[in-house]
């Protein structure tokens, strides 16, 4: 049985139903997921990964290591939970592997983060790793390294009414010289002490994974329609999540230059280092376009978790000054 979904503005199938999202009816499919026994044990040689990640496990285990293989066949992306990705050269297929321990929960959230990420790089779309919320029809993204707080700010601005258009993963569409955001999926994946701070208790969200290792939670929007926006908009601000700060006066926003918005766009870059030269050129060409052409800006936050709505208060009050019309 196949089944059939949507996501990043690609449609895909899979042979497995994929907990959390809905499924749509039958389409032509773009991407194909396959869920195997084993993946691809004669794929090529991988004696020695081309990437390792930097983070580690407990036993000093890379938590990601990447291997090149011969085509058809482009990449083997292995998690040190055993949990196992192959993707062919165009990122039109994947196969997917899982330990006996581990469920189809654990894998789709590696599947609908870096994984269609990655695919999305490599059929040459360029992704932020960012955030990002509708604004008065405005696809606003946020970024910043990980545990800046892009992912509980977009909560915050749900429970301000605000809907979402993507949380990890923001594919950009270039089109007439024009920049957009395709939608994800109607999730925004949140650590339970971020679902303390904005529902009261660290289990007042459902888990990812029912049963396992994995802690973190989710916010469902997906019965939502008027939280979670699912056409693509037009992308036309930038912040950057930066250090927290003490002063009366965080939340703030301070302007960049074109050349500090650049270093930040390509420093917030998805998957850029499991991508070729050629995507990599094709990136600075897209991400020098919004730098040259949409508001790019720094924005501090206050330390006291209280003021979280100040903050998305602060960004709509500089999104909505930059689109009034003059006199």
């Amino acid at each position: 049985m196949t089944f059939h979904y949507a996501a990043y503005g690609l449609t895909f199938s899979s042979d497995l139903p994929l907990p959390g999202l809905a499924c749509l009816a039958s389409t032509p499919e773009q991407v194909k997921v396959h869920f195997t026994d084993g993946v691809k044990s004669d794929v090529g040689d991988e004696a020695k990964p081309f990437f390792a990640s930097d983070s580690a496990d407990e036993f000093g285990k890379p938590i990601l290591r990447a291997w090149k293989l011969r085509e058809p066949f482009g990449y083997r992306l292995r998690y040190c939970d055993g949990i196992e990705f192959v993707i062919d050269e165009l990122g039109k297929e994947i196969w997917c592997s899982r330990p006996s321990n581990m469920t189809v929960e654990d894998v789709v959230v590696y599947l609908m983060g870096p994984i269609f990420g990655f695919v999305l790089r490599l059929r040459g779309q360029t992704c932020l790793h960012s955030s990002v919320i509708n604004i008065d029809d405005q696809a606003v993204a946020l970024v910043g390294p990980g545990g800046s707080g892009k992912s509980t700010t977009a909560a915050a601005f749900v429970e301000l009414g605000f809907p979402i258009l993507t949380d990890d993963v923001a594919a950009i569409t270039l089109e007439n010289g024009s920049c957009s955001i395709q939608p994800a999926y109607p999730h925004v994946r949140l650590w339970p002490q971020a679902v303390k701070m904005l529902y009261g208790h660290h289990e007042a969200l459902p888990r990812l994974v029912p049963v396992g290792v994995w802690d973190k939670c989710y916010l469902d929007l997906e019965n939502r329609p008027d939280l979670f926006c699912s056409r693509p908009l037009p992308l036309t601000a930038v912040y950057t999540l930066e250090s927290r700060l003490t002063e009366e006066e965080a939340p703030s926003i301070r302007p960049m230059s074109q050349a500090e918005a650049m270093l930040s766009l390509l420093a917030n870059g998805y998957a850029n280092k499991l991508i070729n030269r050629s995507l990599r050129a094709e990136e600075f060409h897209v991400l020098s376009k919004i730098a040259a052409s949409i508001p790019i800006k720094k924005i501090f936050p206050h330390c006291d978790a209280q003021r979280l709505p100040e903050l998305c208060e602060v960004i709509v009050r500089d999104v909505r000054s930059q689109h009034q019309p003059s006199h």
